[in-house]
Formats: C-alpha cells, sequence, structure tokens
C-alpha cells in the first residue's frame, strides 16, 4: 500500500506488552539508566490562556502555518503540562491525527496518545506543507521552533517534556527533530520512517529513542536511523533479536549502556507499512494494538 492511501487504524493500550506466544518482550518498555528532572514552567505558566482548542495559523518563515491545538479539559494554568506534538503521514492531516477519524475518533486521536494522558498533556497536530514534510531549507524545523515560542508564551508547559512523534513521513519529521533539536525534545517516538526525508540537520546530540518497525517494510532503514541514536546516546552495540516472518508477534528491546536519561527502545513487530500491529493476527488492530501503550511508557518515564 503506498504512503498517500495509507489510513491509519484506532488504537486501544495493550494490557500487558508481550508477544503473539506469551512471551515477554524484551526489555518490555522499561527505563534503564533513566533520570527525571525536575519541571522547567514555561512563560505562560501563572496566567490566564488566550489559545484554546481548535485550529492556529501563525508567521513562520514568510507563510502561513497551520496547527491543531487540543488543551486538556482539566488545564491547571499553574502546572506545567507535558506536550506531544503529533505528525501526520503523506497525504494525511493534521485533522487526521487530532481527531482519529481516518478510522475512528477519539480512540486514534494522536496515535492512540491522548485517551492515555488525561489531564497531563496539551497535544498539537501541526499541518505539514501540501500534506507532507520535506522540511525544505529547514522550514518544517523553524515551523516546529516557531510553534513552540507561540504556545509555550501562552499556555503552562513543562520545557523538559516535549515529545514528538509520527508514523512514516511524520516517523520522518520526529527523526529530523531528533537530529536537530536533541536539546529541545525530551524524546522521539519513530514509526515506520522510510528515511531521512525530512533531513538530519546536525545530528549527533543524544535524545531519548524509540522506534516502531515492520520487518517486512525495509526495515533496514529503520535500523539505520535507530544506530544513528545507538551510537550518539552511547548505548552498547548489539542486534536486538526481531520476529520471524509468520510468528505475528513483535519484540521490544530496550538498550543497555545508554547515557543516563537517554534510552533507545527498538520495537520490531512482523508486519509491514502499518502504524497499529497487533499480536496474533496480521494487519491493524484498534482495539489489540500494543503500540501506543509502549510508546507511552516510554514517554512518561520522564
Amino acid at each position: 500500500m503506498s504512503l498517500r492511501t495509507l489510513l491509519l487504524t484506532p488504537v486501544a493500550l495493550a494490557a500487558a506488552l508481550v508477544m503473539a506466544t506469551g512471551g515477554p518482550a524484551v526489555g518490555g518498555g522499561q527505563s534503564h539508566g533513566t533520570s527525571t528532572s525536575p519541571a522547567v514552567a514555561s512563560a505562560g505558566c501563572g496566567q490566564a490562556p488566550t489559545l484554546g482548542d481548535g485550529n492556529h495559523i501563525i508567521q513562520s518563515g514568510g507563510k502561513n502555518r497551520s496547527f491543531i491545538l487540543d488543551v486538556p479539559d482539566g488545564y491547571d494554568p499553574n502546572r506545567p503540562h507535558r506536550l506531544v506534538l503529533g505528525f501526520h503521514w503523506w497525504g494525511g492531516t493534521a485533522t487526521d491525527v487530532a481527531t482519529g477519524q481516518t478510522v475512528e475518533r477519539d480512540v486514534w486521536s494522536y496515535y492512540g496518545l491522548k485517551r492515555l494522558a488525561g489531564d497531563s498533556t496539551v497535544f498539537v497536530a501541526p499541518q505539514g506543507i501540501d500534506n507532507g514534510w520535506p522540511n525544505t531549507g529547514g522550514e518544517d524545523v523553524t515551523f516546529v521552533d516557531d510553534l513552540l515560542r507561540h504556545i509555550e508564551a501562552d499556555l503552562c508547559v513543562d520545557t523538559e517534556r516535549r515529545f514528538a512523534l509520527g508514523f512514516s513521513y511524520g516517523g520522518a519529521m520526529s527523526y529530523s527533530l531528533a537530529c536537530s533539536r536533541p536539546d529541545t525534545f525530551r524524546a522521539v517516538a519513530v514509526y515506520g520512517a522510510p528515511g531521512q526525508i525530512s533531513g538530519c540537520s546536525g545530528g549527533t546530540g543524544a535524545v531519548a529513542y524509540f522506534a516502531a518497525h515492520g520487518t517486512g517494510d525495509n526495515i533496514a532503514t529503520g535500523r539505520s536511523l535507530r544506530d544513528r541514536f545507538v551510537q550518539n546516546n552511547g548505548c552498547a552495540a548489539q542486534n536486538p533479536p526481531e520476529p520471524a516472518q509468520g510468528s505475528l508477534g513483535h519484540i521490544t528491546t530496550t538498550y543497555s549502556g545508554c547515557a543516563g536519561g537517554k534510552p533507545v527502545t527498538w520495537a520490531a513487530f512482523d508486519g509491514g507499512h502499518i502504524a497499529a500491529p497487533q499480536d496474533g493476527a496480521p494487519g491493524e488492530s484498534g482495539s489489540r494494538t500494543w503500540l501506543p501503550g509502549e510508546t507511552w511508557q516510554f514517554f512518561t518515564q520522564f
């Protein structure tokens, strides 16, 4: 299936991190060498917000750029909130990410993370130019910089806990931010990225890195992207186990030896270019996918 025509499926938190055989996933998404730090309040803390849910437009690089903002119902202007940016796939839209409308509303909102977050998190769905993230001349990274300044001047955000994730082209954009803004984002999650198609300016800094990739989806590319941060984060080199073809399972490995607070986790699954893989059956399943739960566990360890 092409990237342009791919539709995402709904998602639910898996009850446990298991392989199709019922055995434990390697590493299990556990925190190894991870450190926590106090919240750092943005300029918007302590004031009445003017930004609310819905579509917003800002100027960035001489262009009108848009994003969808989702402020939790229980938003407290005096408590710094986690910030998560969800990047759409090629041909997708910010609306698709924010609503989950491609398959099932709410369940798939922000790749299934919103319904796990309660009132803890401000979510943002940026809109790419021509529904992609070519990042020409670095303009998409600049857009993210401008977006963060705009939001954090108004809302109470924990600037030590910013996260980015995306599937396919959105995964490539999240990877680009890992390369170019490792001191801005606490962690990224990269799903099925088809390569460095959004660029990798810099690329030498350490950042907490979670990746998921299907073994039938040019997995060598996913391994190559991952290995940059295995090296950058000082993790011990290894060849993580991956599920056999036909096993219909997944194996999650958390690397050892990584620098404090900079873990690398790799989730390989028996499947293709899909965003909601399930264990025990081919294709995607909103009710059985394990990926949002493992991603949320990775983000919230900080």
